[in-house]
């Protein structure tokens, strides 16, 4: 091998392995990505849940506000 086609061979080697690199910073982001949307999806159910529980909890002390208000002016 002459000497430009060392440096050729060595300059190809170096591109293939900054690719491997991003390929793997890739891969890596696309994990970390999936998770995170698992992650959201699953936060966005809990929070639908609680906007549920807290609507469900602000009617029924409505209710027993009302309910309190009628027994006052009964009394």
């Amino acid at each position: 091998m002459t000497h430009p086609e060392n440096v050729q061979s060595l300059e190809l080697k170096d591109l293939e392995d900054k690719l491997d690199q991003l390929i793997e910073q890739y891969n890596s982001l696309k994990n970390e990505n999936n998770s995170l949307k698992i992650k959201q999806e699953e936060l966005v159910r809990q929070k639908a849940k609680l906007l549920e529980k807290t609507s469900l909890a602000r009617t029924r002390v409505e209710a027993m506000i009302s309910r309190l208000k009628a027994m006052e002016h009964g009394a």
